[in-house]
């Protein structure tokens, strides 16, 4: 087994938990390859799983309101007041609060969860034209369409972590709409250790096929350590963009990594279960897109790949753990309750 490390600032992804420095943030191409990786042995397991304390990936940099003094909030009225504005500032979500639409979330903001149970029903927040957010531990279920769990739009230097969303399989496919999607030229965002379940469209990051005048050269965005389980597609679907989704569990899935409309995406050491297609370079769009697979576990699941991508060596520091350790890390970190 062998870990993929780029940047002098290199870290594990597997050490115990870090609450205190949690609290800071208020709270040549590689071809594609058939399955290389074990399933997660007893041996493969580390003690413990350490919520980081700082995003990894393109998202790097991205400090939400920092050490503002937390306000909390426990209704709907209350916290469109507390994250309106640009000031820093970190809000605690204490319960589940139910909304119909979405919440605009202002630059400079951290908005962390209370406990395992906190959060948003019925609807999603969105970071519409702003930066330097961190959305942290929060369950996100059941965001009736025309609003998505989040949304990123126009925006840059966002933080993705630890979250728990959800839906059902039991209604048509659009009566939901996304869970997290990342739109309009977004940039710079990190989604780490989340958990997707029960739902039909996961995660979509550019939204249109006539989009790239302002998509091209953006959509930089990083997954790891997520869980996707019984997501039908897009994990993520990429267009025009650059991804890296590493480290991540993906079971249940009839279409899972899809790159389109030119874009770069680098899958590495993820594990795939139960997944008909892991990685798609040619479905749905004109113009196909390009990808790298390295170290993943496929699982028996296909993948379809009509162009070898160039994205090889991203610009930031990391450590890709081996897919044969990914499921025990992951079921044991990703998701509320676990900062």
């Amino acid at each position: 087994m062998s870990t993929h490390r780029r940047g002098p600032n290199r870290r594990r992804h597997l050490m115990l938990f870090a609450g205190a420095a949690a609290a800071a943030l208020g709270l040549g191409a590689a071809l594609p390859q058939l399955a290389t990786a074990e399933p997660a042995r007893a041996a493969d397991r580390a003690p413990a799983v350490r919520a980081e304390n700082a995003p990894v990936g393109f998202g790097a940099g991205t400090t939400g309101g920092g050490n503002a003094t937390p306000v909390t909030v426990s209704t709907l009225a209350a916290f469109k007041s507390a994250v309106a504005s640009d000031t820093a500032k970190v809000v605690k979500v204490n319960g589940l609060i139910p909304l119909s639409g979405q919440v605009d979330i202002g630059s400079n903001t951290t908005v962390l969860g209370t406990g395992s149970a906190s959060g948003f029903t019925g609807g999603g927040l969105r970071v519409k034209e702003a930066t330097n957010v961190v959305v942290r531990n929060l369950n996100i279920s059941k965001p009736v369409a025309p609003a998505d769990g989040i949304t990123v739009q126009e925006s840059t230097k966002v933080w993705i972590d630890h979250n728990s969303f959800s839906a059902d399989r039991e209604h048509d496919k659009d009566y939901y709409d996304g869970l997290l999607d990342i739109n309009h030229g977004s940039d710079n965002v990190t989604v780490s250790w989340n958990t997707f379940k029960d739902h039909f469209k996961g995660s979509l990051v550019g939204h249109s096929d006539n989009n790239g005048s302002e998509d091209k050269g953006h959509l930089k965005v990083t997954y790891h350590h997520n869980h996707f389980s019984n997501v039908y597609s897009r994990i993520p679907s990429l267009r025009f963009g650059t991804g890296h989704f590493y480290d991540n569990y993906v079971q249940g899935a009839e279409t899972a990594a899809h790159s389109r409309m030119g874009a770069q995406l680098l899958v590495e050491n993820n594990v795939f279960r139960s997944t008909k297609v892991a990685v798609t370079t040619s479905r749905s769009s004109d113009v196909d897109g390009y990808a790298v697979l390295r170290g993943n576990d496929l699982g028996g699941a296909a993948t379809e790949i009509s162009q070898v991508g160039s994205f090889t060596n991203p610009p930031y520091g990391y450590t890709a753990e081996p897919a044969s350790s990914v499921v025990a890390s992951v079921t044991q970190g990703a998701g509320t309750g676990k900062l």
